[in-house]
């Protein structure tokens, strides 16, 4: 009896080639010639840091002295040829190894040395005339030189500097004192000089590499190590914390010497989620992760690439972009912060590319292609700002807050706070805001003569904002799926967020408002009625 055979329809998933991303086409694109720093003395110190520091106004780098340490502050238009006689920001025994930019002052450089101090330094507006060579503070506590400075991300005032005594010093200079001798906290937590600091978005975390190959994170308010690697095959160099994804990325060797990134969860260091070797190259990888845009940039020291990924909070998490490449190597690099980028060029990024043997600082634009020359809201989300979240006793007494952050649409000053739970905004800022972004109308003179309906409305805006379901059923009223779709990232969803909150609020004002009036009308009617009876 012959057996029939039945073949079966075959259940074949389609994948896609290649992962849908808005940034899969991004390119490097260095500065003409005539928009580069050139005949700049840079560093020939062998330290693996970056040497230069950057912001909106000024592109700071590491130069040489005689009889000491000093740096240069070059005005970010300033583009061309250095005068070799340029003056020079001088004050240091020894060479200065590493320097940073407050993040909410483009006026305010702290700079760190050979001869264990930290130096804070005012620049002046105007273009340098003459060496500066006084500091505004000067921090004295390390035993032995040091190498690393970083400022708390939301916290104004607040620098952690680490050197070779293996110690991480946690100062306030929201004091009058211009020499500060004693930290507020001392992290004692390393057995080896720290090569490496980095910080989560709010700053309540610190993760640190250090020289014992091990990676490690703290609470740096009260010095306790919450995790620590012991994962011998992957020696640490560098090491950062990815935003809110609650995973770090460290860059080092393998143990055959090759480079290499890894990628970990920050709550279990014991294994890495993924580890992937490079190249033999002997030169340090330095790492800059953008989480605006979820992009990770692997700065090789020694040559001239740029290697990008996209980072996704599922698997594979590690998504190569491209790599821009260069013959001209790099000693170091300075990054722009995002509030300094040209968005009218689609540009999502900037390096400044030190080339020693040039003299020669080279800036570098990552730009997304696009052909609309208008502003395009999808690749610049909600940044952060230059405004601290915190003061330095707030967050010294325990206080936790996201960065504010700002719109890079040009012509926009609205700054919001990523956790919005925390407190309501006062009224006044609200009325602030919506003025500068030309919404809403200003209060007519009249309405000012009832402070008291005013003052009713006011409490009473802040007993609506203080109901989660009045806001929600605002926000589920004002989406129209048609209009706008669906946001598909956080980012997306969170910039959506904002404005329809700023259109509540807006909306909420403009009642208050016309309630005033229309009371104020009454009382008029009233009065003219009165007037005419009596006469």
């Amino acid at each position: 009896m012959s057996q029939g055979i039945v073949f079966l329809p075959l259940q074949m998933s389609w994948h896609p080639r290649y992962r849908s991303s808005k940034f899969r086409n991004v390119y490097g694109k260095a500065a003409s010639k005539e928009k580069c720093y050139d005949c700049v003395p840079i560093t020939h110190s062998v330290h693996d840091n970056h040497f230069c520091a950057v912001n909106p106004n000024f592109i700071a780098v590491v130069t040489e002295c005689v009889g000491g340490g000093a740096f240069l502050v070059i005005p970010i238009k300033q583009t061309g040829k250095l005068d070799p006689h340029y003056p020079k920001v001088c004050g240091h025994k020894g060479n200065v190894l590493d320097i940073k930019w407050n993040p909410f002052n483009d006026f305010v450089i702290a700079s760190c040395s050979e001869d264990s101090t930290v130096k804070i330094w005012d620049i002046p507006n105007q273009l340098l005339k003459r060496n500066i060579t006084s500091p505004k503070k000067e921090l004295l506590g390390h035993a032995g030189r040091v190498i690393l400075i970083e400022w708390h991300p939301t916290a104004d005032n607040i620098l952690f500097s680490s050197g070779y005594d293996y110690k991480i010093m946690i100062w306030n200079l929201d004091v009058k004192e211009a020499v500060i001798s004693k930290p507020v906290k001392i992290l004692d937590a390393h057995a080896d000089v720290v090569l490496s600091m980095s910080f989560n978005t709010d700053g309540s975390l610190l993760a640190t590499a250090c020289r014992d190959r091990k990676i490690r994170v703290i609470d740096p308010r009260a010095g306790a190590v919450l995790q620590e690697a012991s994962y011998k095959s992957h020696r640490v160099n560098k090491v950062l914390f990815l935003g809110n994804m609650k995973k770090l990325f460290s860059t080092g060797t393998s143990r055959w010497n090759n480079r290499q990134i890894a990628l970990w969860d920050q709550n279990d260091l014991s294994v890495p989620l993924l580890e992937e070797d490079l190249d033999g190259s002997s030169g340090l990888l330095f790492p800059v992760y953008d989480s605006d845009t979820h992009m990770l940039y692997v700065v090789g020291k020694g040559d001239g690439n740029i290697r990008y990924y996209e980072i996704s909070p599922e698997k594979p998490y590690l998504n190569y972009l491209m790599e821009y490449r260069s013959h001209l190597p790099q000693k170091g690099i300075g990054m722009m912060p995002k509030r300094g980028l040209d968005v009218s060029s689609c540009e999502i990024f900037r390096f400044y590319k030190l080339i020693p043997t040039k003299g020669l600082i080279e800036p570098i634009s990552m730009i997304v292609p696009r052909r609309s020359e208008s502003y395009q809201e999808d690749i610049y989300p909600l940044t952060a700002a230059a405004q601290p979240a915190l003061t330095a006793q707030q967050w010294l007494n325990g206080v936790n807050k996201g960065p504010l952050l700002v719109s890079l649409r040009p012509g926009s000053g609205a700054v919001n706070s990523v956790p919005q739970c925390l407190e309501p905004e006062p009224l006044m800022k609200t009325t602030d805001l919506s003025q500068q972004q030309g919404w809403g109308e200003r209060m007519p003179l009249e309405d000012k003569q009832k402070p008291r309906e005013i003052e009713d409305g006011r409490k009473q805006l802040k007993v609506e904002e203080k109901s989660p379901k009045n806001e929600q059923m605002c926000l589920s009223n004002c989406f129209d799926i048609f209009e706008c779709p669906p946001p598909k990232t956080e980012n997306e969803l969170l910039q959506m967020f904002y404005r329809q909150q700023e259109e509540i609020r807006r909306l909420r004002e403009l009642i208050i408002q016309r309630d005033v009036q229309i009371k104020q009308l009454e009382l008029e009617i009233r009065n003219l009625c009165t007037d005419t009876g009596s006469n």
